[in-house]
């Protein structure tokens, strides 16, 4: 795997019946009337009683008219959810007009614009690795005017977007892409992919307490899912803390600790997914090959 820093930046070459009514219309009163039929009986009686499946949803679209939201997205401006959020904000336009909804279908990304800007034809995924620092936000721009995640990232890297989001003060393994679609499937509890943190607390806690979370807990009405989580060693009353879950949700890894009753003074993402911290220093980027970009896709489905 190639290092990238601010002074170098090694980018990779392109090395996917109608229904009919029913009648009820009576048999003349001069008919004689028949025997009742025999109830079917064993598997005969099961399939007759099944419900008959209905249509099958046809799968999205992957070639044709897209919607504007997905477009945008499969082009890197960002997830969907944040194009749309871009469109209520007015900021982007097709042909020069203002759009209005994240609905319409479009075949292509011809005359639509970001903040002014044309939107480059998308390109192939792309998937980085980044050690965020403590200190800086995982977000494009601060009002406070507080250092970001892009203001560390060298220059000539495609436009990125962060796999979910590191607190200000947690540090460790952010995914960068380039595919918003790809972004929100990473992202979605419903895929299941693992995230591990490393935790540096202080207070009393013990193997057990740490186990009961594997059924999940519930804080001031949220609900946190299945964690799995393991004492790594303690000194004193300080200890280091490894908890795996899947959901993500913000600042749950130490709302779980602090409602334990810990003080965290440090986090740290080691895993997402497949992919881990490894050797990668402080601030530095790095390029995930192709072939475990593409082996790692297969797994997710």
């Amino acid at each position: 795997m190639s290092v990238i820093t601010k002074s170098q930046f090694v980018s990779e070459n392109d090395k996917k019946a109608p229904s009919v009514p029913m009648t009820t219309r009576r048999p003349p009163r001069s008919a004689p009337r028949s025997a009742p039929a025999a109830a079917p009986r064993g598997r005969r009686a099961a399939r007759a009683a099944a419900p008959s499946p209905g249509p099958k949803a046809e799968p999205e679209r992957e070639d044709g008219p897209q919607r504007i939201a997905k477009l945008l997205a499969r082009a890197g401006v960002g997830s969907r959810r944040d194009v749309e959020r871009m469109i209520e904000e007015g900021r982007i336009a097709l042909n020069g007009e203002t759009v209005a909804q994240p609905a319409p279908l479009l075949a292509s990304l011809d005359g639509l614009t970001v903040d002014g800007q044309p939107v480059a034809k998308p390109v192939s995924t792309r998937l980085y690795r980044f050690h965020k620092p403590a200190g800086c936000l995982t977000a494009a721009r601060d009002p406070k005017g507080r250092k970001t995640i892009y203001d560390l990232l060298p220059k000539g890297l495609p436009r990125l977007m962060p796999v979910g989001r590191l607190d200000y003060n947690t540090e460790g393994l952010l995914l960068l892409t380039n595919d918003g679609e790809f972004k929100r499937q990473l992202e979605l509890p419903a895929s299941g992919v693992e995230r591990t943190y490393r935790a540096r607390a202080f207070g009393d806690i013990s193997q057990t307490q740490l186990e009961d979370l594997v059924e999940g807990i519930e804080i001031d009405g949220i609900r946190y899912g299945k964690i799995d989580a393991n004492l790594e060693r303690r000194t004193g009353r300080n200890q280091w803390i490894e908890m795996t879950l899947t959901e993500g949700k913000n600042r749950e890894v130490r709302r779980v600790l602090e409602h334990l009753g810990l003080q965290v003074s440090r986090l740290i993402r080691t895993r997402y997914g497949q992919f881990t911290l490894e050797e990668l220093g402080m601030g530095q980027v790095e390029i995930v090959p192709r072939d475990a970009l593409f082996q790692f896709r297969r797994r997710l489905g």
